[in-house]
């Protein structure tokens, strides 16, 4: 019997997939799990896997067009055996981003300007118009329906930036992951009212119990490892800094699923740590490890990258001593990590040379006020300074 493979939904509230690539052909064979086809989302670029055992047939979209969840693609068949006739038909496509289109049962705004060819404009197009000064009413979409994207918004700026002369080196084409980043930190930073705590914390006791464990484990553990570990179970005490913006109203969220930012060849995608608070160290690491080489190899799961509650960025590898980062939407709250360096601090009243490392909190105000971040940023230091007991 046919297997039909439909674009997935990888996010929540996804409603659209952008096809990037088919890892197989018309008429190859497939086996279930099997790498089958690279899909964009808002996040990042994703390996779909087989469903099932088959030959892959009744290909029904191409690479770059857009497909709403749920719809068949194509289909995997036995030797022999032919896709039902639907898979002739032609699905509702669109050249365009990822970007969710509405549906039609989804309320209509009044006052929602119209496309030149009478479609509607996506958000994320309007937003990228209004930073581009691009006139709307002058651009034609190419959605569903005829609305306007980001891409055709993009059409619209290039031959005005090709009109422009030149003033210095060629514009670099962004990858999509990287140009998903791109939109995503911009919207954070222009709708979520960041602000920001900072705080030293004293490192000798993690130093020493990621000494101590490696020696008695024989795995070798990063300072990420324990502080995913130590971090998530100071969440439950803080439900405010694992909750989530919606739009309207907070939302406190059941799990803890602890994001972890990690650089790829083209930008920073944040993988997850699901359900960190109860997982064990070894999980932890584990998890990381194998997801962040699955990211720089550009071969994620869906599973890799959704869901996270609340995000860490460690940059003290790199030398960095502090930063603020932005916040992932719709997260409340990110921990930028800084080095661990030493540093002569008063101890008892005396001078001592410590392994001090900076903490910045980045907060969304509309979901956490300063006294609670406060609070949770303090937890955060006792916990790291009596690491050797929380982490047994």
């Amino acid at each position: 019997m046919p297997i039909s493979i439909v674009m997935p939904a990888l996010e929540m509230a996804q409603e659209t997939g952008k096809l990037i690539s088919w890892l197989k052909k018309e008429g190859q064979e497939v086996a279930k799990g099997e790498p089958l086809l690279e899909v964009e989302t808002d996040k990042a670029v994703m390996e779909v896997e087989a469903p099932g055992d088959g030959i892959l047939a009744g290909i029904k979209v191409q690479e770059g067009d857009i497909v709403p969840v749920g719809q068949t693609i194509a289909w995997l068949v036995a030797p022999g055996e032919k896709p039902p006739l639907e898979a002739v038909s032609t699905p509702s496509v669109a050249r365009a981003t990822a970007q969710p289109t509405r549906t039609a049962a989804a309320p209509v705004q009044v006052a929602e300007p119209v496309a030149a060819g009478g479609g509607r404009i996506s958000p994320k197009a309007r937003r990228m118009a209004r930073e581009y000064n691009v006139d709307l009413g002058k651009v034609r979409g190419t959605g569903p329906d005829g609305a306007i994207t980001t891409d055709d918004v993009l059409a619209a700026v290039e031959p005005q930036t090709a009109a422009a002369p030149a003033s210095g080196p060629a514009g670099e084409a962004l990858s999509p992951v990287a140009r998903l980043m791109a939109e995503r930190t911009t919207q954070s930073w222009t709708t979520a009212p960041h602000f920001y705590l900072s705080r030293d914390v004293d490192a000798t006791a993690l130093n020493a119990i990621r000494t101590r464990l490696e020696k008695e484990r024989g795995v070798k553990l990063s300072h990420t490892d324990l502080l995913v570990a130590l971090v998530s179970r100071v969440l439950i005490k803080h439900p405010r800094l694992n909750g989530s913006w919606t739009g309207s109203a907070v939302q406190n969220n059941r799990e803890v699923n602890v994001g972890v930012a990690a650089a790829v060849k083209d930008g920073v995608v944040s993988v997850v740590i699901p359900n960190a608070d109860k997982a064990s160290l070894a999980e932890i690491s584990g998890q990381l490890r194998e997801k962040a080489e699955r990211a720089r190899a550009g071969r994620l799961h869906p599973a890799d990258i959704a869901g996270a509650t609340f995000t860490i960025s460690n940059l003290g590898m790199y030398g960095v001593d502090s930063f603020h980062a932005i916040i992932t939407p719709p997260q409340a709250a990110i921990l930028a990590v800084g080095r661990i360096a030493d540093r002569v601090v008063a101890v008892n009243g005396q001078p001592e040379v410590r392994p001090i490392m900076t903490l910045t909190l980045s907060c969304d105000h509309r979901v956490v006020d300063g006294a609670q971040a406060a609070l949770f940023l303090k937890d955060v230091a006792e916990a790291i300074a009596s690491s050797g007991e929380d982490l047994r």
